[in-house]
């Protein structure tokens, strides 16, 4: 078969009815490999072989329990397969566990399979008629279009059809791509000496290569991939639909529970809760509430589940939240199966629509489409956003599909970074962006617009976000940001009458009070609460240069002092701070800052016990 054409047949069918002895006529293999198994006769753990089909290539059996107090092994078993055999026994006929396990199989979505009627040695003719049409009667919701081929194992009879018709549906199973996240939901764990923990299962998606790095989920463990076996034989690679034996390096048996999956990307994660198409099956009388507890089966996994929906429905799907009782690995479009315990009763299933609904989401409407449920993702996001790289668990489709699925959304969806938003999202970024801006000038109208940072803290948006709507409102001419600080284009900051009137006051107290001037806050004092404001609006004018951090002096009171001070220091003499006080006249108060501040501004350069000026 075509390396990437992976086909998986399952069993299914009533205790005794002959699925086992029906694979081992077909590979050659007993898939009752325990010792329990051959004492009671009965299939109790998932069992498997190869089956060589003409035309087709060899394709995996996966031969699941028939008894009812299995039925959990038994969908673990089902869910992935591509192609049922179901197993009815001629002397027998349908039986309870038959027609559940078809109603697994059509909550699965497995639409391809054989009918085998086996014993047909034990029966006339007459009755392997009333048997045949009993069959497709049964199996007309879950496989409406299977051929029915009557076989006895004792005398070989139908065998040879039977490889025929499964070998016609192999073939006509489409080639799977690589292009996908690598899943595999695991079914077995052992220890093999000299090999160490190997797991097995059927591989869902993606591919995985020897020597890398997987990790197990729930629990976040890693492990480093050893070998690859498909068959019996040593792989380069697991590939999509592939029954396939994995050893692991740096993990114990206990590290990988029995419901556990193996991945690669770090996209994937266990959830808690998720949005759903729930489905009842037919004639099942059962009422679902939000308190009451179901069994929840995924791939290998089974936790327990309350579901929540106005809209429970029997006949039609219905959008539930599901709600775990512990965290299960999810991708949208995973199939799943709802039992009760008590009971033991197939009762509902459906299809994952977000395995990473929000705990308290809002309900959506059943059989959304895949670009309904993206906007709707993208749509919750809000001022978060949507990481690009969760949408193919989010979307059950491969990274390439996503890809085309941002570009068709081109007119509602803007992509910052690695994240995704709606368009009309940073539309209200923007206007609250101007808003807040426009608000700033008016409450400060001294200042030359808001801080950057300012603007973030008050949205509360990531900053790339911010980033990108700052952009794009400069590009329209709409906000200018210079230097960090952010203003509606245009803006010139401008004092009021009485604040110019103020402005002269302050700047004469400033001039006034020669090389020893007041503080901000005697200032404040003096002038009142809008002296800060107006000292900035000076400063950025170039009539007053700060000092020290609490300090001002105008501009030509600090040109004076300045000329003073190179007069002094002519001729690169060395001053000490004493020598500087003298030809200044300044108290230590004014002249320890005055000087640090001549350091800063390169006007002086600092020795070890004074200061020289700086000639250039």
């Amino acid at each position: 078969m075509d390396g990437g054409r992976g086909v998986i047949l399952g069993t299914a069918g009533h205790i005794d009815h002959g699925k086992t002895t029906l694979v081992r006529a077909l590979t050659g293999v007993d898939t009752d490999r325990l010792p329990e198994e051959k004492r009671r006769g009965i299939t109790i753990e998932l069992g498997f072989a190869p089956l060589a089909l003409d035309g087709v290539g060899t394709i995996g059996v996966v031969d699941v329990p028939g008894h009812e107090a299995f039925v959990r092994t038994m969908v673990a078993g089902a869910t992935g397969i591509d192609l049922a055999l179901v197993v009815i026994a001629a002397d027998e006929g349908v039986m309870p566990q038959t027609r559940e396990h078809l109603a697994i199989l059509e909550l699965l979505g497995v639409r391809r399979g054989v009918i085998a009627l086996t014993k047909a040695d034990l029966v006339d003719d007459d009755w392997l008629a009333l048997v045949e049409e009993d069959a497709r009667g049964a199996t007309l919701r879950a496989l409406p279009d299977a051929p029915i081929v009557a076989t006895s194992v004792q005398s070989g009879r139908g065998i040879a059809e039977l490889r025929a018709a499964l070998a016609d549906l192999a073939r006509a199973i489409p080639a799977r791509g690589k292009d996908d996240l690598f899943r595999l939901p695991i079914d077995r764990v052992f220890t093999i000496k000299g090999t160490g923990t190997v797991v097995t299962g059927t591989v869902w998606s993606g591919a995985l290569d020897r020597d890398e790095v997987v990790r197990v989920l729930p629990g976040e463990r890693t492990a480093r991939v050893r070998g690859i076996q498909g068959h019996g034989a040593q792989l380069g690679a697991a590939i999509t639909g592939g029954r396939t034996a994995i050893a692991l390096a740096g993990l114990d048996v206990a590290d990988v529970p029995r419901g556990s999956s193996l991945v690669t990307d770090t996209d994937w994660h266990a959830t808690t809760s998720a949005r759903a198409d729930v489905t009842i099956v037919p004639d099942v009388d059962v009422e679902i509430r939000p308190r009451t507890w179901f069994r929840f089966h995924v791939g290998t996994a089974e936790v327990g589940v309350r579901v929540v929906s106005r809209d429970v429905a029997h006949g039609a799907p219905f959008a539930a939240r599901l709600a775990f009782d512990e965290p299960v690995v999810l991708r949208a479009g995973d199939r799943f199966v709802m039992r009760t315990s008590a009971p033991l009763n197939t009762i509902a299933g459906g299809v994952i629509a977000d395995p990473y609904a929000p705990k308290r989401a809002r309900p959506w409407p059943a059989s959304l489409s895949t670009d309904e449920r993206f906007r709707r993702i993208v749509d919750e996001g809000g001022s978060e956003g949507v990481a690009v790289q969760s949408l193919p668990v989010r979307l059950g489709e491969t990274p390439s599909s996503c890809g085309a699925l941002r570009a068709a959304a081109d007119s509602w969806l803007v992509q910052i970074g690695e994240r995704l938003m709606l368009r009309s999202s940073l539309e209200e970024l923007e206007t609250s962006l101007v808003s807040l801006t426009r608000a700033h000038h008016a409450d400060f109208p001294l200042e030359p617009g808001i801080p950057v940072q300012t603007l973030r803290a008050r949205v509360r948006w990531p900053p790339e976000f911010v980033g990108r709507a700052l952009q794009s409102l400069g590009d329209a001419g709409t906000l200018a940001n210079h230097g960090g600080v952010v203003a509606v284009a245009g803006w010139v900051a401008s004092p009021s009458s009485s604040q110019s009137a103020l402005m002269v006051s302050i700047l004469n107290r400033l001039e006034s009070a020669g090389a020893e001037p007041p503080s901000e806050g005697e200032l404040s004092g003096e002038f009142g609460a809008d002296t800060p404001a107006i000292i900035r609006f000076l400063e950025r004018r170039g009539d007053v240069v700060q000092v020290e951090p609490d300090r001002y002096y105008t501009t030509g009171q600090l040109k004076r002092l300045l000329d003073k001070l190179r007069s002094s220091m002519a001729g690169g003499t060395e001053f000490s701070p004493s020598q500087i006080r003298d030809a200044l006249g300044l108290s230590r108060k004014f002249l320890i800052p005055f000087l640090e501040y001549c350091d800063r501004a390169g006007y002086t350069n600092r020795t070890v016990t004074g200061r020289v000026w700086r000639t250039s």
